[in-house]
């Protein structure tokens, strides 16, 4: 039960970004602190927002089965950890302040390392056929 709560909360806050980054997206940058570049990158945030909203709205789905699902959980956990290697490389070479990547790099640490401990496994397949085919 707490890994179908916590992925709709995941896909909540996808949706989040994603809503944020296709109707407002260089106001958002700007909100969080970041530099604001020209209105050029608004295409490619747009684009960016199509893959926050897809998988918000996917995350939805992986919960009510996370056992069939178990592929999309472990590419969400393989996001999250992209997500943290990029934001301590930009920290580390100074690009962005750790006051400006420490909040989404500990929600990447964060999803990520509770995602794959609740992920559910291979043995958790055949006992929820058996579940299903009871009569």
């Amino acid at each position: 039960m707490k890994l179908k709560i916590f992925l709709i909360l995941v896909g909540v806050v996808q949706i989040v970004l994603g809503f944020f980054y296709l109707i407002m997206p260089l106001e958002f940058l700007r909100l969080m602190g970041h530099s604001v570049p020209m209105n050029d990158i608004n295409y490619p945030l747009g684009m960016l927002a199509a893959r926050f909203l897809a998988y918000g709205v996917g995350m939805f789905v992986i919960a009510r089965n996370p056992i069939e699902h178990r592929f999309w959980i472990k590419n969400m956990v393989f996001i999250q950890v992209i997500d943290l290697a990029v934001g301590v490389f930009y920290t580390l070479n100074g690009a962005v302040s750790l006051s400006l990547s420490g909040f989404p790099m500990f929600n990447a640490m964060l999803i990520a390392a509770l995602l794959w401990i609740w992920r559910p496994g291979q043995s958790d397949a055949p006992k929820v056929a058996a579940q299903h085919s009871a009569p």
